[in-house]
């Protein structure tokens, strides 16, 4: 079986006043546009991971997430389409929301789990799934070799070279695999993690990579810490969305275009330089952060 999608991800350019004051060419690759729930990184994580449970005969994804993952539903979308049978763990309390509606509408069985057992995901498989010979373990995230060889085929998909490429960053897994693919490149990677104290993301790119990457991590742009935002980063985002028409949402993309634009404004690019920013997707989750935007 081939597990693909038809990659449908343009390169398109956003003008804006700062960037021609700033001498700047500024792209976006519209990752999100790969398909409507299975978007962004989350295939790219996917595709190979996929893969490898077909080839050892697995047909039963057993995975894991927050109440509102995104990996979670893009799993569940991908089984799905692919002929697997899904499980999400999900940490916390039980609750509903719209991404957990769309998960079980894709057919994945929810279990939900207490945080503390949460934390040995191992444990948990083994204790629900040691019996089943279908099971197939994916780590939250989708974090694998596997899935960051998928992500490195994005850079493949580009056209031009450019002097700098910009990501969100929740793990490691999707910064080491462009950065795999852009070992050949004079392209500067820049890392913009979510989550407070995102160091630990220089030991998840160490996992994953084929070399030793030279990079940038911007760890200031986290707003408070994973799904945290402040007024300051939601007025970006309804700003940005209506002089562009690009959806982005407060967990991922919207932070990363914020650190973009808030180190242009600090002249931290040279005059000339073109700047590629990666759209991770994950625009469902702004279903479920609805009232920040109308404060």
């Amino acid at each position: 079986m081939i597990f693909d999608l038809e990659i449908y991800s343009p390169v398109q350019q956003i003008k804006h006043l700062l960037f021609d004051e700033k001498g700047l060419q500024v792209f976006i690759k519209r990752d999100d546009m790969i398909h409507p729930v299975i978007s962004g990184n989350k295939w790219r994580k996917l595709k190979y991971t996929l893969a490898n449970a077909h080839n050892a005969g697995k047909t039963h994804l057993i995975t894991f997430g927050g109440a509102y993952s995104n990996h979670l539903l893009a799993t569940a979308a991908a089984a799905a389409k692919f002929g697997f049978k899904s499980t999400g763990f999900v940490r916390g309390e039980e609750v509903t929301n719209d991404t957990l509606f769309l998960c079980t509408l894709h057919g994945m069985q929810l279990i939900f789990v207490d945080r503390e057992s949460y934390r040995d995901k191992q444990a948990l498989f083994d204790q629900h799934f040691s019996n089943d010979a279908s099971a197939y373990f994916i780590d939250e995230g989708g974090a694998s070799a596997a899935a960051a060889q998928g992500c490195s085929e994005l850079v493949a998909e580009l056209l031009q070279t450019y002097d700098h490429l910009f990501c969100a960053c929740g793990t490691g897994t999707t910064a080491a695999g462009i950065l795999n693919g852009l070992q050949h490149l004079q392209t500067l990677f820049h890392a913009v993690p979510v989550l407070k104290q995102g160091e630990f993301i220089v030991d998840e790119i160490k996992q994953y990579t084929t070399h030793n990457p030279m990079y940038e991590l911007h760890t200031q742009y986290h707003f408070g810490g994973y799904a945290k935002t402040t007024p300051e980063l939601i007025d970006f985002i309804k700003q940005f969305i209506a002089s562009t028409g690009i959806l982005i949402e407060p967990v991922y993309t919207g932070k990363m275009m914020y650190a973009l634009f808030d180190l242009a404004r600090k002249n931290y690019f040279k005059p000339g330089s073109s700047i590629l920013a990666v759209h991770t997707g994950g625009l469902i989750g702004l279903l479920g952060m609805k009232e920040k935007f109308f404060i």
